[in-house]
């Protein structure tokens, strides 16, 4: 997948986590770097289950499933540091 791209599918996919976990975006550049590291654990976790995504829509998917898991993680990592849930 060329640069471009690969920034294309981790931005969007930011912004889809971003919609499902807090309802809001986080910028441009949250959103790509949710999403590229979101597209990292997607993907790891879909090859340790034996699922495979081809094409951009799959890679999409895995992105947008990590990311929503990183987020996921970031808020309970809120929750624990400050208390309570802001």
């Amino acid at each position: 997948m060329n640069i471009l791209l690969f920034i294309i599918v981790g931005a969007v996919a930011g912004w889809m986590a971003g919609q499902i976990i807090k309802g809001k975006g986080f910028g441009f550049l949250g959103n790509l770097i949710i999403g590229i590291i979101g597209g990292f654990l997607g993907g790891f976790i879909f090859e340790q289950l034996g699922i495979s995504f081809y094409g951009i829509i799959g890679s999409l998917i895995a992105a947008v499933v990590g990311a929503v898991i990183l987020l996921f993680i970031i808020d309970l990592f809120k929750i624990k540091i400050m208390g309570a849930k802001s």
